[in-house]
């Protein structure tokens, strides 16, 4: 049994039951809403902890064109939830919009299980072309220059261009490659399963666009205001949320590097229907939560026998072929974006003006503050599935022994298994704290969020000065990296989800939740900007030069680590005049 496995078993099993204890004491609805977010959580992350690496090994994509893509993708993820969260407050109602939404993520999570051959990468010399050949795959994955009959090992050329080592003296490649003397090409790119590619994706975003934000709106509204146990229930949520991740990077991880892309992804399908039915057969338990604000509406015809329920269903499905063109083009995800972002300031401005009294309106203005200075941290947090995980295969010294290997997707385990640790530890100091009046304030459990994850990556520039020959850093750094971005996500997500809950009124709570997944659409999008900066010269999805790969991370991760600490700083220092704006919501 894999080591990782192992290990996940124990931790599940030493934290599961403090935290089921604690679950005894809130409302039957979290339990549902803790399962079924748990298994949407392990297909979601198990097909982003493989999808970087798909892109750019099956597909053959650059680093900078999967990193674009990949935060196209993100973006359109954390976008559509402001659209869904929107349906469900005027018409729908969370309960409906979730079930759809999780429909949809069945069909995409298990069109993601179909893959065709992988495409091959060429080179081109004095008109004759040469393929590389891939032999192994996650960790094992080597590949090899096809010169005649043999295959040949090669790496970056000091002066530039290719080396291609153990060629025999008759070739008709020279061993050493001079920098514009060839040309790369790729080939086998099979149009039928790039397009069930961009399909899936497309699917996935639309699901998650009904589901993500109303999912969490049904959590606060199963607390009356002020309840003490908030807070709490919003991180035993969370627990769910990671087990489902957690277990996701472990298992899908595991079969897509070592199986086949075809086994995670489909793996990680078969939780998705697993969500599905948790959240159907237990809706008894939720019953008064996530209604529609006018049933009745509903069930008015919209056009012949499709009445209006129906209508925004088919409108879901219509919306497919748009989000499959979006998802191809990063620079209109940017453009969307952008205008997503002018009409919700817009519709706030209008909601304070007309709607709201003095101390709502400071409420709101808080809200988009804590909004905003969460764009920062997403930013780098979601540096995981990109840039962190290209380092944890490319740069990382990762353990390969039998039973004790771990690949570059488990790492994406280290987040969720810290959060599994220490989300109770966070619930019980928080609820500890708060019934002796000394819970840090919204505003500085913020700015102790951007200080971690700042501090995440300057570890990681630290490890860097014990690389190996091989340019690979210990396991133990980035593991340290994930713990502070973990801690500092406990400082922040959960509390921020509670906050939004808390400071919106109800009118407009699931838009200030959709809102709060905007900004994460933001972050996903600035984050594919910087997961661009770290990209590299690759061969089949193989780094040319280790070495030049290990400084372009130090310097980017330095960058980003120290502005983060600056803005880290500067909240913490704000936060008492932020927190009077709160006016005594805690």
């Amino acid at each position: 049994m894999n080591i990782v496995v192992i290990v996940g078993i124990i931790i599940t099993l030493a934290t599961a039951i403090p935290v089921l204890m604690q679950m005894r004491t809130h409302p039957k609805g979290l339990f549902v809403l803790f399962f079924a977010e748990m298994w949407e959580r392990f297909s979601y992350y198990g097909m982003r902890g493989l999808l970087i690496f798909y892109l750019t090994q099956q597909f053959l994509f650059t680093d900078s064109e999967a990193q674009g893509q990949y935060g196209a993708y993100t973006s359109l993820v954390y976008l559509l939830p402001l659209i869904g969260g929107i349906v469900a407050d005027k018409f729908l109602g969370t309960r409906k919009a979730i079930a759809f939404g999780a429909l949809l993520l069945v069909a995409g999570h298990g069109l993601m299980a179909i893959e065709g051959k992988p495409a091959t990468q060429t080179l081109t010399y004095q008109g004759a072309t040469y393929s590389f050949v891939v032999n192994g795959r996650g960790d094992d994955r080597q590949v090899r220059l096809k010169v005649g009959e043999g295959e040949y090992a090669f790496g970056a050329n000091e002066a530039g261009g290719l080396k291609i080592e153990g060629l025999p003296t008759a070739s008709p490649l020279p061993a050493v490659l001079p920098k514009d003397s060839y040309e790369l090409g790729v080939t086998g790119r099979q149009p039928l399963f790039q397009a069930i590619l961009f399909m899936a994706l497309s699917l996935i975003i639309v699901g998650v666009g009904f589901l993500k934000p109303n999912i969490s709106t049904i959590v606060g509204q199963l607390y009356p205001q002020g309840d003490p146990r908030r807070d709490p229930g919003f991180t035993l949520y969370y627990y769910g949320i990671n087990l489902g991740a957690f277990w996701a990077a472990i298992l899908c991880g595991l079969l897509g590097q070592t199986v086949g892309w075809w086994a995670g992804f489909g793996l990680a399908g078969v939780g998705m229907l697993a969500g599905w039915l948790v959240f159907i057969m237990n809706k008894p338990l939720l019953e008064g939560h996530g209604e529609p604000p006018n049933p009745e509406e509903l069930k008015k015809p919209l056009l012949g026998p499709i009445n209006r329920e129906w209508g925004i269903y088919i409108a879901g499905v219509l919306a497919l072929p748009l989000i499959w063109y979006f998802v191809q083009n990063n620079a209109i995800v940017g453009g969307l974006l952008g205008l997503g972002s002018v009409i919700v300031l817009a519709y706030f401005a209008y909601f304070m003006v007309t709607k709201c009294t003095k101390e709502e309106t400071l409420r709101l203005l808080l809200a988009l503050i804590l909004v905003a200075a969460s764009v920062v941290f997403w930013t780098l947090f979601e540096q995981a599935g990109s840039s962190l995980n290209q380092f944890a295969e490319r740069n990382t010294l990762l353990p390969s022994d039998g039973m004790m290997t771990v690949t570059a997707s488990q790492t994406q385990s280290f987040n969720s298994g810290f959060i599994l640790l220490f989300a109770p530890v966070f619930s019980a100091i928080w609820a500890y704290l708060g019934k002796r009046n000394l819970d840090p304030s919204t505003p500085l459990k913020f700015a102790l969020a951007l200080l971690q994850v700042g501090a995440g990556f300057m570890v990681l520039v630290w490890g860097a000065s014990f690389a190996d020959a091989d340019y690979r850093v210990p396991m133990l750094f980035l593991a340290l990296a994930y713990l502070l971005h973990t801690t500092g996500e406990l400082c922040l997500s959960p509390v921020g989800l509670s906050a939004m809950t808390k400071l919106s009124p109800a009118a407009v709570v699931s838009t200030m939740m959709a809102t709060w997944f905007l900004a994460s659409a933001w972050a996903q999008y600035v984050g594919g900007f910087v997961a661009q900066l770290t990209a590299t010269e690759t061969v089949a999805g193989q780094v040319l030069d280790p070495k030049g790969a290990l400084e372009t991370y130090v310097s980017v991760f330095q960058l980003i680590g120290l502005w983060a600490i600056g803005i880290g700083v500067v909240m913490a220092i704000a936060s008492p005049l932020l927190n009077k704006m709160a006016g005594g919501v805690k």
